[in-house]
């Protein structure tokens, strides 16, 4: 009975770590002022009729704190990665120079900072929920082991194990916020 409630508590523990792995990618779309090859994840451009993401149809470099290029490996894939980066409405007008793609990031206004912290504070209370939901489904899988023989003691140790795992990860869900709060509101 013990190999199934190990079996419970490490696969609550392993989508926790997912949830905030998760964050972290979310996290790391949003910009705070610098040039990040990372904000471009999730763009797909039309590549001969299939959607491919935008760091497999060129190279994307920092030129300098508010400067991305992409340098298209085909020529003809200029106008799509453009068209893609308009449409992805991630706020930046791509400049086309015909050989390469420069993104010219503007200078964050505080009110934008201040949507910018409201939107990574929605990404933290997503990844919170995602974890309540892990500590509840853990919870319940815990009481059917009850059910089934497991004893009383035995269950409600693994019940505060379960909720200690939760605070942990909520807590670092802040650290991530803070930190990234911090970096978008530094001017």
């Amino acid at each position: 009975m013990s190999e199934e409630l190990s079996l419970t508590i490490d696969l609550a523990e392993d989508s926790m770590k997912k949830a905030i792995v998760h964050l972290e990618g979310e996290l790391a779309k949003i910009r705070a002022g610098k040039a990040n090859p990372q904000m471009l994840d999730g763009i797909m451009v039309d590549y001969y009729g299939s959607p491919t993401p935008i760091n497999q149809v060129g190279n994307i470099s920092v030129l300098d704190a508010r400067t991305l290029t992409i340098q298209p490996w085909e020529k003809n894939m200029l106008q799509p990665i453009e068209r893609a980066i308009i449409a992805s409405n991630i706020g930046i007008n791509p400049q086309n120079d015909g050989v390469i793609i420069r993104l010219f990031l503007p200078p964050l206004t505080e009110e934008r900072r201040k949507e910018l912290v409201k939107r990574c504070q929605g990404e933290g209370e997503h990844a919170k929920i995602a974890i309540r939901n892990i500590r509840r489904d853990a919870i319940e899988s815990i009481k059917k082991l009850q059910k089934n023989g497991l004893s009383e003691d035995v269950a409600k140790d693994a019940e505060a194990e379960v909720q200690e795992m939760t605070n942990k990860y909520i807590a670092l869900v802040d650290k991530h916020l803070a930190s990234k709060e911090k970096d978008i509101m530094a001017v």
